[in-house]
């Protein structure tokens, strides 16, 4: 379990807002998924897909629409978080394709190995370097030999000056898209304490280690990072 605790942090109020608050930075994690889509084109008609910490489920709804064979397996601790998942679902016609795993990764035990894995902007909140380390090899025990893994974290060495310029950057862009100036400061805040904010080269290696190759950062943009690796 994270330092903190998704199922208290994600509450009803928190998760009915999520996808409106975050709106205007729809661009970043659509670029995301375009970019998943291509790393995926390859991958077998019927494949199995882990999508961890999927929250209200954008990027599993995305690729499910993408992917019209794939099956798709959503674990996520919030209760609120993944109803909000099931009812998109629902509504795109795609729930009969997903199962739904109200809980951490840990707890999840697969029937047959998945051919490819999602974590956007998960592994961030485990503070512990082993914790994260194990966080990644559990998913790497879930996938297939050759099985894809994409990731995505914000990433920096908070020790440079480039690290305060971006920080600055990116707080401007939130405020841009309609973050009020007192929540981005609790952002600036949290990131020193409650996320994990590692050089980029740091997080590479801790998901080599993890039983990966190692990894491809393919996408960048302000203080998120993306990652594709292949199961070793």
């Amino acid at each position: 379990m994270p330092q903190n605790d998704p199922k208290k942090i994600f509450n009803q109020a928190c998760a009915l807002g999520y996808d409106r608050q975050w709106a205007e930075m729809a661009p970043f994690r659509d670029a995301i998924h375009l970019l998943i889509r291509g790393i995926f084109l390859d991958l077998p008609q019927a494949s199995r897909i882990l999508c961890v910490g999927a929250g209200t489920g954008e990027e599993t709804l995305y690729l499910a629409q993408q992917f019209p064979d794939f099956q798709f397996v959503a674990v996520e601790p919030s209760p609120h978080m993944l109803q909000i998942c099931r009812t998109k679902a629902a509504k795109l016609g795609v729930v009969d394709r997903c199962e739904f795993h109200e809980d951490y990764l840990n707890t999840y035990s697969a029937t047959q190995p998945f051919d490819a894995a999602t974590s956007l902007l998960v592994s961030q909140f485990l503070l512990d370097r082993d914790a994260r380390i194990d966080y990644f090899r559990q998913i790497a025990q879930r996938l297939r030999p050759g099985g894809l893994l994409v990731t995505s974290d914000l990433a920096s060495d908070t020790n440079s000056a480039e690290y305060e310029r971006l920080l600055q950057i990116w707080m401007r862009t939130l405020r841009s898209g309609g973050v009020a100036r007192e929540a981005t400061e609790k952002m600036r805040d949290a990131y020193q304490k409650d996320v994990g904010v590692l050089p980029p080269t740091e997080v590479a290696h801790m998901i080599s280690t993890a039983g990966f190759t190692l990894p491809t950062c393919f996408y960048q943009a302000g203080l998120i990072h993306a990652w594709h690796a292949v199961r070793s």
